[in-house]
């Protein structure tokens, strides 16, 4: 399996990014709200996309980035470089959305994906669409913790260190989960899209 195999526009932060970015939360510690805005806009799309994966409704995922980044308005201060700024702000979205399922009266809520969603462009053939579908689908039965470790790996672009920092977990964890997900990944489109399951 590789990020091929999980087309996500992540717009993740190089190393100047990232410094840019570190920038704006050093204007944030000291109240400047246009700052703010510039960070907010990097990242709403980027919260909003992994959050209605994970959350299932649009609503609960809007709530959740409005709530992270309240969060970061308020702490930007205390964030020490210790990691890239992505990794900080996902690890407080992760958070608060683990807070909200837990809060959730069914589990099924929490574990499924919209089969549905189509992120591809007008043109993909019909064949990577269904492709996308089942990936999702196969993605959805996947248990929460191996689940989300595909999504920040493949669809997030963050390294198992920085998945750790996230899920706060040790790295070896992440790579357990990473290892039990795809195996049972292959086991699920084995069955229902046959062919599928030898790219992973």
């Amino acid at each position: 399996m590789n990020s091929e195999d999980f087309h996500f526009d992540s717009g993740g932060p190089g190393l100047a990014a990232n410094e840019l970015e570190r920038e704006l939360l050093r204007r944030i510690s000291a109240g400047d709200r246009d700052a703010f805005r510039d960070l907010y806009l990097r990242y709403h799309r980027r919260l909003a996309r992994f959050l209605t994966r994970l959350l299932h409704r649009y609503a609960d995922a809007e709530e959740i980035i409005n709530d992270t980044l309240w969060i970061v308005w308020q702490r930007a201060g205390e964030f020490r470089n210790a990691s890239r700024v992505s990794t900080w702000i996902m690890g407080i979205a992760y958070r608060r959305a683990l807070n909200m399922i837990r809060r959730a009266a069914t589990h099924e809520r929490a574990m499924m994906l919209e089969i549905a969603e189509s992120e591809g462009s007008v043109s993909d053939s019909a064949q990577a669409l269904e492709q996308r579908q089942l990936l999702a689908a196969g993605l959805a039965k996947l248990p929460l913790e191996q689940r989300l470790v595909l999504e920040f790996t493949y669809y997030m672009d963050h390294s198992c260190e920085e998945v750790a920092e996230i899920m706060e977990c040790p790295v070896n964890t992440v790579k357990t989960r990473m290892f039990n997900a795809r195996r049972k990944l292959r086991t699920i489109l084995a069955d229902s899209a046959p062919g599928l399951e030898k790219s992973l």
